[in-house]
């Protein structure tokens, strides 16, 4: 495993951006065949999953929730916990879209696709932005995204949350 880099800049993300996105990775997920689910890894997947959930016509719907509770020994080598997962049942033989927004370390999004192959699902992850350069795994990358980029990423869904602190001043931006 890498150690990640810091985000070099910040980035607005915005609705037209999202739409764009989400238009690119629409038919390379429809070249892939039909997906018999879709797992929405919580928070950030749940907006970008709605969207690809209604463009694609995948209509059972799935919920991930994962947090890495790590100690002064553990680092980033912590262990996932998942505070919602789905039933094996829900998962079992169905190919399995898994959704976020971005890819940064990589940990939520492996945690998610191994825990649905081990349901007995066949998973391929999705995002819409990769961030290879604070990845943690130098041979591990999502199936599917819709941009790469070496930016924090902020998303229109997230301005609500604050984003002093975030490199982008005193004011809240327009999206």
């Amino acid at each position: 495993m890498m150690q990640p880099q810091e985000p070099r800049n910040h980035r607005l993300v915005s609705w037209e951006e999202v739409d764009r996105l989400i238009d690119g990775l629409v038919p390379r997920i429809q070249d892939l065949g039909p997906f018999g689910a879709m797992v929405m890894i919580t928070r950030g997947g749940v907006i970008p999953g709605g969207l690809l959930a209604e463009a694609l016509s995948i209509r059972h719907l799935l919920t991930a929730s994962v947090d890495f509770l790590s100690t002064e020994q553990s680092g980033i080598m912590a262990w996932p916990t998942f505070l919602q997962f789905p039933d094996p049942e829900l998962l079992r033989g169905r190919r399995t879209l898994i959704v976020d927004d971005v890819w940064g370390s990589g940990r939520t999004s492996i945690a998610v696709r191994e825990r649905v192959n081990a349901a007995g699902a066949r998973a391929i992850n999705c995002v819409l932005h990769f961030n290879p350069y604070r990845s943690l795994f130098s041979n591990i990358m999502p199936e599917l995204y819709g941009d790469v980029t070496d930016a924090y990423v902020v998303y229109p869904w997230e301005i609500d949350r604050g984003l002093l602190g975030r490199g982008f001043g005193e004011a809240q931006p327009e999206i």
